[in-house]
């Protein structure tokens, strides 16, 4: 397991990947990789049980599932980095051929992606079923999911919200990143989700709410209680605040990063901010 100083490294690295990516192809989703860095740093390289050596059964080793497949740049860029495939490929993202589209895909095969993730609101649907089986086959490993947000506005969440605690789905740690930013402007103005706490819990799940989601030690805290409160009957869901476009200044906050590469300006600026720690691709 990383230590907290080695994962702040690591996390400087992907934001660097993270940027450099979208602006090669000048397409991409930057605002809501670099918000949820800190997330997928903690998770690959201190809580998630997974294995590089990647097989689809996932047997005996923990499953993750991005909802959100349009912040599939961070997720890239942590699998390079722990392993799964050379950080060079890296530098193919959303080009043709390529097997780092810009959502997820399986048909390429690329190690680390068990699941498309292009359509929002299915993750969650997904992980059931996956937790579902390992129940099933007596496999005591956890299923995890990230979320954004704006997908909350969709029906299918909700009813996969009311089947997971009716159904006792307590194998799994569902996350969303709360940062009231999606692509057409606050989460508050386009549809407000209202007290999203008190909803879920009222649907019967275990929710947990960490403040200070660009803050590694407070996510690593969080996802270590969440693990603790698995087996226990009851679905565990954690709330995560971030900053959309984090670790970039002119980036931060709102929604305009949402979609949008830098120039070759912005690049630059964006890069000075940010720590070569591990080589770039």
């Amino acid at each position: 397991m990383a230590t907290i100083e080695e994962m702040k490294r690591i996390a400087s690295q992907v934001r660097r990947d993270i940027v450099r990516m979208v602006h090669a192809v000048n397409s991409g989703h930057p605002g809501g990789s670099l918000g949820c860095t800190e997330f997928f740093v903690a998770l690959y390289f201190n809580v998630l049980n997974h294995n590089k050596n990647f097989s689809m059964d996932a047997k005996g080793e923990d499953v993750f599932f991005l909802s959100n497949g349009h912040i599939c740049p961070v997720w890239y860029s942590v699998l390079a980095h722990s392993g799964y495939f050379d950080k060079k490929e890296l530098g193919t993202f959303r080009k043709l051929n390529s097997r780092l589209q810009g959502h997820p895909t399986t048909h390429e095969h690329l190690p680390g992606i068990r699941a498309a993730s292009g359509s929002l609101g299915q993750g969650m649907s997904m992980a059931i079923g996956t937790a579902l089986t390992k129940k099933l086959n007596k496999d005591s490993s956890l299923v995890y999911t990230l979320h954004g947000d704006g997908e909350f506005q969709e029906g299918q969440i909700w009813e996969a919200l009311m089947f997971a605690p009716h159904n006792k789905v307590d194998n799994l740690i569902c996350t969303i990143d709360y940062n009231n930013a999606q692509i057409d402007g606050s989460c508050d103005d386009v549809l407000a989700h209202g007290d999203l706490k008190l909803k879920i819990e009222s649907f019967g799940w275990d929710v947990l709410e960490v403040r200070e989601g660009n803050n590694i030690e407070r996510v690593l805290a969080a996802l270590k209680e969440a693990k603790s409160r698995t087996g226990k009957g009851k679905p565990v869901f954690i709330i995560m605040h971030t900053l959309m476009g984090y670790g970039v200044d002119f980036m931060q906050g709102g929604h305009k990063w949402h979609g949008v590469a830098p120039n070759d300006a912005q690049l630059a600026v964006a890069l000075g901010q940010l720590e070569e720690t591990l080589g770039d691709y």
